[in-house]
């Protein structure tokens, strides 16, 4: 992202750290809410069940953001034992990238129909384009059932009892280390979420309804 204001695209910067920031506060507050829904109010008392950005930007993780172009938001603080349902987790987890489909399909909508208008500015039309885009990229990304990411929490839920065990236990051992590994190759040039970034350029076509 460095790359946009050495190229004096400071718009477009700002409109990126616009909608990451407001990307993750949302998927934050989802994770929140939800736990809320389930019986525990960690987030809750810890001033996480609010939309501030503030309540939920790290600021190491931002400029992870802005310098290499991956970062991270505060983890939401659950303690399972306050949990009602043995799906709880299972609903914490995917109410983050759940938010960030949400902000995706109203940005997106949104947009189309503005531009179906004809009444729709440069800025305004560059910032819904965006948002959408990365609202789905952040929701598949944190799909992957690799290391801390929300898919991780999922993935057992649709395993054997078994084989969810195994998985949790090598996810737990080594899952870290391939999610950074798999960061650390894409910064060396090798496209691997170029493809999320692909699949999510074709998603959008199909949460458009306008």
């Amino acid at each position: 992202m460095l790359l946009f204001l050495s190229d004096g695209q400071y718009e477009l910067f700002a409109l990126l750290i616009i909608s990451i920031v407001l990307s993750l506060s949302c998927h934050e507050f989802g994770h929140a809410y939800v736990a809320k829904l389930q019986g525990d109010r960690t987030a809750e008392a810890a001033g996480r069940l609010t939309l501030n950005p503030l309540a939920h930007v790290d600021v190491f993780g931002l400029l992870m953001v802005i310098m290499v172009g991956f970062g991270y938001a505060k983890p939401v603080p659950t303690d399972p034992r306050n949990f009602t349902s043995r799906y709880s987790t299972l609903w914490v987890a995917a109410a983050g990238p759940f938010m960030n489909l949400v902000l995706a399909f109203i940005s997106a909508n949104v947009l189309y129909y503005l531009l179906s208008t004809g009444n729709l500015a440069d800025g305004p039309r560059l910032f819904l384009a965006i948002l959408a885009q990365i609202n789905l990229l952040l929701m598949l990304f944190n799909l992957l059932p690799i290391g801390p990411l929300d898919g991780h929490y999922i993935l057992p839920y649709f395993l054997p009892k078994r084989v969810a065990y195994q998985y949790q236990v090598y996810n737990l051992k080594y899952g870290t280390m391939v999610l950074l590994g798999l960061i650390a190759l894409s910064l060396l040039g090798v496209p691997i979420f170029s493809y999320l970034l692909g699949f999510a350029s074709v998603l959008l076509s199909y949460i458009v309804f306008v």
